[in-house]
């Protein structure tokens, strides 16, 4: 089935349309903008890119075209575990430079990843400071 006939079927009612103050959002796993439009839809498009939390890093799951009838076999995935910079470097030659899979979803991808390393990063305990002065030698 062609992916715009897909996509006129969905695009109005899927279990992933969420609708809130007049704006369509969705909760596609391969919805990398989690955006109502067909240009990130993850089951519209037969080359989709997710990005999802790792253990260490993050996972890059991009989907083979010629292998859709098959489900299994069609998913590449693909685990991140590098410093932020060289992260958005792979994630980005993957996406779009390399092998040029969806270049369009470069900046959604690279965004994507940037905000899942930056909540994987551990949380500083910031060190209580003493009470300095007069209302410290009252309490």
């Amino acid at each position: 089935m062609s992916a715009d006939l897909v996509w006129a079927i969905v695009k109005n009612n899927n279990s992933f349309l969420v609708k809130r103050q007049n704006v369509q959002f969705s909760a596609e796993p391969a919805n990398l903008m989690n955006v109502n439009s067909f240009k990130y839809s993850g089951i519209a498009n037969y080359k989709t890119v997710s990005i999802l939390p790792a253990a260490r890093g993050i996972r890059v799951v991009t989907r083979k075209a010629n292998k859709e009838q098959s489900p299994k076999k069609s998913a590449n995935s693909v685990v991140i575990a590098k410093t932020r910079r060289q992260t958005s470097k792979s994630v980005a030659n993957l996406i779009a430079r390399g092998n040029k899979y969806r270049p369009d979803l470069r900046a959604a991808a690279v965004a994507r990843a940037s905000a899942i390393l930056a909540t994987q990063r551990p949380v500083k305990v910031q060190a209580k400071r003493e009470a300095k002065g007069v209302r410290a030698t009252k309490a």
